[in-house]
């Protein structure tokens, strides 16, 4: 049982949808720029690291500064020696501190290293950044580089070196040692190069802006014939590697910006031969739908032979076909209120006529007529009604494969069973001494088909296109003259499937050979009674045909001399 609408409180009916906003800016070119950006965005975030790149920088530092100790460590095997006696008055060799001093600040004026000397008790006797003179020692300390004088630059460089040490890569080195410890037990490095072995390190150490940086160092052992005299630290800050990767970074980051222009561009050109169109199709397909004519159409981008286009062809086929059918109803409904008023004005025009007339048999002629015209009427409501549904129907069905063979083999017994029932009843007459003559001979329905019927199945929905072929039979009967015959014939092609229906009847009148699909139109034989057919039988089988994507077309058939001598339907249906 239906329950009855009622509203509820504080709510009202769903309007309809209110026109599509006006975007500024298409929601389509922020993605696509987005995922452009977001491809380069993950490139970049992977090259502040390059770890690989710059341990290759540090490796080749250590080797370069193991390279420069073994050279020092040499000289100073060779040069800072003094001959001494042991401890059995033997002839011994000692290092020298002070001949060891002076060699020290020697090596390192051609370098940019710290180098520092112990000896095997872990005493620092030299160190390159200590001076002696009169006044006593001293201490040389590493001025900062000097700036370009290019303020950009330097909030460029502020700026990466921010970026840099925002990220932990140097929280696993171990922190460099205080400057006061001037022991040998600090540095695991000289420990290792006092036992005999070749020290190395990357250390970290702490700024005064509380950034940190890098310092390498390598220690080598002093040695005369195998004995450890002392061991060789030099040290070198890793500004020069920092500042290696840092203009490698910047080299890439150039690179990215370039690319990143160059993407920018590409991404606003591709989203606008994407979005601009869609959006023009959009707002054009808004305006067809709101709007009161059919001044507004689809922009056609047919030529741009890619989806855009299809979806610009497509919406252009619909809205024609959108009118088309508005067309058609609008057709429709003329030819239904005109068909339905010509039976409803007969009636009228009898029922105001039976109440004047005065003998029973004019009357029971009135009545007669009424009764006739309520059956025409019912008749023509019924096919109106069949007719509407038909559309509904065929867009919600689902194609499966249908047998035309076994379509026509059907329709054929059941016309050889009716006439069956007819040449009984003839016998019939004839046994019971009546005159049979009276009955016309019947009309015989022949089919051909090809030997192999498999190629006669299409994709289609079978009920409907049997009505279609009944239909075309009962036409055909309907003009067919007693005895004669209607022929089916089916022939398959790779592509299609054709079926004619032919009859021996008059014919179809020259110039209605297209008006016959039309609704309404009715071309009937002069024997048969007026509005026994509605004229929709030919309309609904050329409605049924369309929409599985067919064709049907009628013809006459003519002698060598032009004379007519039937007419032939053609039905084509895809496979």
């Amino acid at each position: 049982m239906k329950r009855p609408f009622r509203a509820s409180a504080g709510k009202t009916p769903e309007a309809p949808a209110s026109r599509r906003r006006v975007r500024h800016f298409s929601p389509l070119t922020l993605r696509i720029l987005a995922v452009n950006m977001l491809a380069l965005a993950t490139l970049l975030g992977g090259l502040l690291y390059l770890s690989t790149y710059q341990q290759w920088l540090i490796d080749k530092e250590l080797d370069a500064l193991t390279t420069e100790a073994r050279i020092f460590a040499g000289a100073l095997g060779e040069g800072a020696m003094q001959p001494v006696l042991d401890e059995f008055n033997e002839p011994a060799n000692q290092l020298s501190y002070e001949l060891a001093r002076q060699m020290v600040r020697r090596l390192v004026e051609t370098t940019d290293t710290r180098t520092r000397l112990f000896v095997p008790s872990g005493e620092l006797i030299a160190d390159s950044r200590v001076l002696g003179g009169p006044g006593g020692m001293v201490q040389i300390e590493e001025l900062p580089p000097l700036r370009d004088g290019n303020r950009l630059t330097e909030i460029g460089i502020s700026i990466y070196d921010y970026i840099v040490n925002a990220v932990p890569e140097r929280e696993h080195l171990p922190a460099y040692p205080n400057e006061r410890d001037t022991t040998a037990e600090s540095y695991s490095d000289v420990m290792k190069a006092l036992s005999g072995e070749i020290g190395r390190n990357v250390w970290r150490i702490a700024r005064p802006d509380g950034r940190s940086d890098m310092v390498l160092t390598v220690a080598v052992p002093v040695q005369r014939y195998k004995k450890v005299l002392g061991a060789v630290y030099i040290s070198r800050s890793g500004v020069a590697v920092d500042v290696a990767v840092r203009e490698f970074r910047m080299d890439i980051l150039r690179l990215f910006v370039i690319t990143l222009g160059v993407t920018v561009l590409l991404s606003f050109y591709l989203a606008g031969t994407i979005a601009r169109p869609i959006r023009r199709l959009a707002q054009a397909a808004d305006e067809v739908r709101h709007g009161r004519g059919r001044e507004v159409t689809i922009p056609d981008f047919s030529r741009r032979r890619d989806e855009v286009g299809d979806l610009s062809a497509a919406l252009r086929e619909m809205t024609a076909a959108i009118w088309n059918r508005m067309d058609a109803i609008e057709r429709f409904a003329a030819d239904v209120a005109h068909e339905i008023k010509n039976p409803l004005t007969s009636m009228r025009s009898a029922v105001e006529t039976v109440q004047r007339v005065k003998t029973d048999e004019q009357r029971q002629r009135l009545l007669s007529i009424i009764h006739h015209d309520v059956q025409r009427l019912d008749r023509l409501i019924s096919d109106i009604s069949n007719a509407s549904r038909l559309d509904a129907e065929l867009s919600r069905a689902r194609s499966e494969p249908a047998d035309i063979g076994q379509m026509l083999t059907m329709l054929a017994d059941i016309h050889d069973a009716t006439l069956g029932n007819a040449e009984a009843l003839r016998e019939a007459a004839a046994e019971a001494g009546t005159d049979a003559a009276g009955l016309p001979p019947p009309v015989t329905v022949e089919v051909e088909l090809p030997q192999t019927r498999t190629g006669l199945i299409v994709p289609g929905l079978e009920g409907r296109l049997t009505q279609v072929f009944q239909n075309l039979l009962s036409n055909a009967l309907s003009f067919s003259p007693p005895g004669g015959v209607v022929r089916f014939k089916a022939k398959s092609f790779a592509d299609r499937v054709e079926i004619t229906c032919e009859d021996q009847g008059p014919g179809i009148p020259q110039g209605k050979l297209d008006a016959i699909f039309d609704r309404f139109y009715s071309e009937r034989p002069k024997s048969e009674a007026f509005g026994k057919h509605s004229g929709l039988g030919l309309s609904i089988s050329k409605q049924i045909i369309d929409a599985h994507q067919g064709r049907i077309f009628a013809d006459n058939i003519q002698d060598a001399d032009g004379s007519v001598k039937g007419a032939r339907f053609t039905v084509v249906l895809p496979r």
